[in-house]
């Protein structure tokens, strides 16, 4: 399902005048972007799974979806992070390069896999970095056979923008990575059934949680070391000149990870830590990307909410209780008629890990401010 704090409201909102087209003088983006390409996972994902029963229960995008809000009386539809960049690159608004669902037909969730020509939005829900097996991909069974999110990996979408695009990148696009969420879950899952068989073979259950959490940690940094090669390799190494990476928010301090024992809270705080050092390591000098930290953000979020104008940090704004009024217990079917009761709009979190349309502006304006200190608008 991802920000170094504005520094000053006074200089945050130059950086976003400059960004949008306000104040005085030439306010055009300084690098004239021609396309947006978008790798990563649910919080970039603009569109993947909005067909079938998804589409008809009024959702698509991971948050809070339909109407946002409004300025007078022209409404202004949620829109993910990436979508807000594009508009402050002007670019065309991102589509999926790929819509389907590969779940229950009796539920309407068996859609056929479409590609589509001259889309760019690679990011799939429940994509992880290389394992082609994602949170919501059916051979995982139970409720996620429901369902049957494609995730394709971050690693196969480069590939396939390779192979729609010639094998190379132009150098005039706009190249967004984000992912590595889907592979703290996953993890994090493997630890209670390898403690049970570590005890099972004789082990101490303290021993065995310690050699479970440890191997967690270390696959969270194999899965940042090989993003960050795949972006040196396969978008930078193929010609991709303005490469935009946004490290992991702190899941421990999502819904999420509120909901966690302390000590889990503190092993998904590290798992994510050693994740976003191994990808900065790996592309600290690499010339032609901008490496964005949500994860500060976040955490800044979470004990100044204030300062960001956030009136809820902790709770999720849609009503989750699933079959009704959520039929999936996901944001990925919110939208006004299933949030909880009262104003929502500043909330931080629309479900347990992703963000809610406001949400998403405070990436966007990260995002923004790292363009415009880089010389990109």
């Amino acid at each position: 399902m991802r920000q170094l704090k504005w520094v000053g409201v006074a200089f945050g909102t130059a950086l976003l005048l400059a960004a949008c087209g306000g104040g005085d003088g030439d306010q055009t983006p300084t690098v004239k972007f021609t396309s947006m390409v978008s790798f990563g996972d649910s919080l970039s994902d603009v569109g993947t799974h909005k067909v079938g029963t998804v589409a008809a229960l009024g959702g698509g995008l991971y948050t809070v979806n339909g109407i946002a809000g409004a300025i007078g009386a022209n409404p202004t539809p949620s829109k993910n992070w990436t979508e807000l960049i594009a508009v402050q690159a002007g670019l065309a608004a991102p589509c999926p390069a790929q819509t389907g669902l590969d779940g229950a037909a009796a539920q309407g969730f068996s859609v056929p896999v479409v590609n589509h020509t001259g889309c760019y939005g690679y990011a799939q829900g429940g994509s992880r970095v290389t394992n082609p097996v994602g949170p919501g991909n059916k051979l995982l069974g139970g409720d996620n056979a429901l369902l049957g999110q494609l995730t394709v990996p971050v690693v196969t979408q480069i590939s396939n923008h390779l192979t729609a695009s010639g094998g190379s990148f132009k150098g005039t696009e706009l190249v967004t990575v984000m992912a590595g969420g889907n592979d703290i879950f996953l993890n994090l899952a493997t630890i209670s059934p390898t403690v049970t068989a570590l005890v099972g073979a004789g082990m101490s259950v303290s021993d065995a949680t310690t050699q479970a959490s440890t191997s967690a940690v270390t696959e969270m940094g194999k899965a940042g070391a090989e993003l960050a090669g795949y972006t040196k390799a396969l978008i930078v190494g193929k010609g991709a000149k303005y490469v935009v990476v946004v490290n992991l928010p702190d899941a421990s301090k999502t819904p999420f990870g509120y909901s966690q024992e302390a000590a889990t809270q503190g092993l998904i705080n590290g798992m994510v830590t050693t994740f976003n050092t191994q990808l900065q390591n790996g592309l600290v000098g690499t010339p032609g990307v901008i490496i964005v930290d949500a994860y500060s953000d976040i955490r800044n979020q979470a004990v100044n909410p204030a300062s960001y104008a956030l009136s809820n940090v902790t709770m999720p704004a849609c009503n989750l209780t699933a079959p009704s009024p959520n039929a999936l217990g996901s944001s990925l079917v919110c939208n006004s008629t299933n949030v909880v009761a009262g104003d929502v709009s500043h909330y931080l979190f629309a479900d347990t890990v992703h963000p809610t349309p406001y949400g998403y502006k405070l990436l966007a304006q990260l995002v923004t401010k790292s363009l415009v200190l880089a010389g990109w608008l």
